[in-house]
């Protein structure tokens, strides 16, 4: 059965990064890039891994004010960033466990797409050097231009509008693994799971009103399977 035989309401939408695949070391090592060319000492790794999930103009914008930078240098350090990015990130960006599995199962009677806040520029290769592009209808991230404004309610929008979904008439979920994703979920009326095996952990979940949490990639399909293909997650 390909993708696209599938029911129209079958559908989960899945976040990127802290998701699918770990970025920790390759977001942490180009953040730090982007603050070396401009002058500026390096954060430790363990402190940017927490801003995985914003968008990079919020992150430039509050690392350099919080080291009394001209916010407004944002936009440079998000150019370093990217050209640092563009090579390392294909290489250096495995999935997690247990994902490629998942999303080989899934599939089989689910429409799946990728919401992300990152560029699908980026986001694509990422994908496709781990040979998971093949099992996603679609891949959308936010726009490369404009130095990553969109906020994650608007990019998941984006996502059901690309699938053909119109909330709060369809059944789809949204799996994330920070507040954002969970927001972004409830604000298009979406079931919204909480990914715990990424960044923001499940207090961060519950307290954004994730309706679902789940452990690992293997625990995500066991709690799909059981509710039914038609995706009737919330009760």
């Amino acid at each position: 059965m390909s993708i696209h035989d599938h029911k129209p309401h079958d559908a989960i939408l899945f976040d990127l990064d802290g998701v699918l695949v770990d970025s920790r070391h390759a977001i942490s090592q180009c953040l730090n890039h982007g603050l070396i060319e401009l002058g500026l000492a390096p954060e430790p790794v363990e402190v940017l891994h927490g801003w995985i999930g914003a968008s990079l103009h919020d992150v430039f914008r509050e690392l350099l004010s919080a080291r009394g930078v001209a916010p407004e240098l944002a936009p440079t350090a998000i150019a370093h960033y990217r050209e640092r990015y563009t090579i390392v990130a294909p290489k250096e960006t495995p999935s997690f466990e247990g994902i490629p599995e998942a999303l080989e199962a899934l599939a089989t009677d689910h429409r799946l797409a990728v919401a992300t806040s990152k560029p699908v520029e980026f986001a694509g290769p990422i994908l496709e050097s781990l040979g998971l592009d093949v099992h996603f209808e679609a891949i959308v991230g936010a726009p490369l231009a404009g130095t990553h404004h969109e906020d994650k309610t608007a990019t998941v929008g984006r996502a059901l509008r690309v699938l053909g979904l119109e909330p709060p008439d369809c059944r789809a979920a949204m799996v994330g693994d920070r507040h954002f994703d969970m927001i972004a979920g409830r604000a298009h009326g979406l079931t919204t799971i909480g990914a715990v095996w990424g960044i923001g952990g499940a207090a961060e979940l519950e307290k954004a009103g994730a309706d679902h949490l789940a452990a690992t990639p293997s625990d995500l399909l066991q709690q799909v399977n059981k509710r039914g293909r038609g995706l009737q997650l919330s009760y």
